[in-house]
């Protein structure tokens, strides 16, 4: 589920990079619409363009989950059969839902029949032993039927037991033909590639087989990667920001969410890798580190991290 802190990622990642489209975690559909839905819903109006990704496996719920979350705002709703997790197939979510196509296809009419942004589905190449191409090629027939247009494929396939998600992100092949084989055979859908893509030459290598590349852990792990990504990627022809200007124009986020109460702990580990790769970036991480988590910290706390860089 989502949390602050994920949108104090998505903040940083939009002070690097202007084009791209931000994804939040997961959220499931009940927490939506049972549950407190400022906390699982707001977001900053710098993020935008935003994506929400839903959970569930209910129709009717993940309308309402659709529907109000269209009123907070958000660009788009994805529908996650991707997460091989034991903890959300236990509640029908996630890659579990590839083996009942038909099922999906109803969630997607349903969210696309009270919404009017885009309604798009994330999802593996396979789960366990069905996993070829035909098993896939059936899967998007019928998200295609249910209207679903655009569609992000993680070119692995789901071990639904036995591996842990951190593993089923690593262990299971990357096939990224059978997404460029998805794309050929449904072209007018948009096929968006995910999976293992760490430089913007990969991105520019597979831009020629799909129509996007959706990026996960890498921009995570070294968020200064996508800086390019505007001028490479999309053709902007602003300047690309430092990181250190990236560093201070996070630092009035991170003081308004102090004074709001929030630790800023919460938002700097996300910033633990800005300087990835660069001189100082030990002193800078490890200034950070050892404390961010102290009792009483301030956002100075940024500041004095930024003065061990040379």
């Amino acid at each position: 589920m989502m949390d602050w802190t994920t949108r104090d990622y998505r903040y940083l990642a939009r002070l690097i990079t202007r084009h791209t489209l931000l994804y939040t975690e997961m959220v499931v559909a009940q927490a939506i619409v049972h549950g407190d839905r400022d906390r699982f819903l707001s977001f900053n109006h710098e993020e935008h363009p935003v994506a929400l990704q839903l959970g569930g496996c209910d129709p009717q719920q993940l309308a309402e989950a659709a529907r109000i979350s269209e009123q907070y705002g958000y660009d788009e709703i994805n529908l996650n059969v991707g997460c091989p997790s034991d903890r959300v197939q236990q509640g029908k979510i996630g890659a579990i839902l590839m083996a009942e196509p038909e099922l999906v296809g109803e969630c997607v009419e349903a969210m696309q029949a009270v919404v009017s942004v885009p309604v798009t589905v994330k999802t593996r190449i396979g789960i366990d032993d069905q996993d070829d191409y035909d098993f896939l090629f059936r899967f998007v027939e019928q998200i295609e039927r249910a209207g679903c247009t655009s569609l992000t494929i993680h070119a692995r396939k789901a071990i639904l037991s036995g591996l842990s998600p951190k593993e089923n992100r690593e262990i299971p092949p990357l096939i990224y033909q059978r997404a460029y084989a998805i794309k050929q055979a449904f072209a007018h859908m948009e096929i968006i590639l995910n999976g293992g893509v760490k430089t913007l030459q990969e991105v520019h290598d597979h831009m020629g087989e799909v129509d996007g590349v959706m990026i996960g852990r890498e921009a995570y792990q070294n968020p200064y990667f996508l800086a390019d990504a505007d001028q490479v990627v999309f053709g902007d022809t602003r300047p690309v920001p430092s990181r250190r200007e990236v560093a201070e124009q996070f630092l009035p986020y991170l003081e308004r969410r102090y004074a709001l109460g929030h630790a800023p702990k919460h938002a700097l580990r996300h910033i633990l890798n800005l300087f990835q790769g660069e001189p100082g970036a030990r002193k800078f991480r490890r200034h950070l580190s050892e404390n961010m988590h102290k009792p009483g910290t301030t956002p100075q706390v940024l500041m004095d991290a930024l003065a061990q860089l040379p």
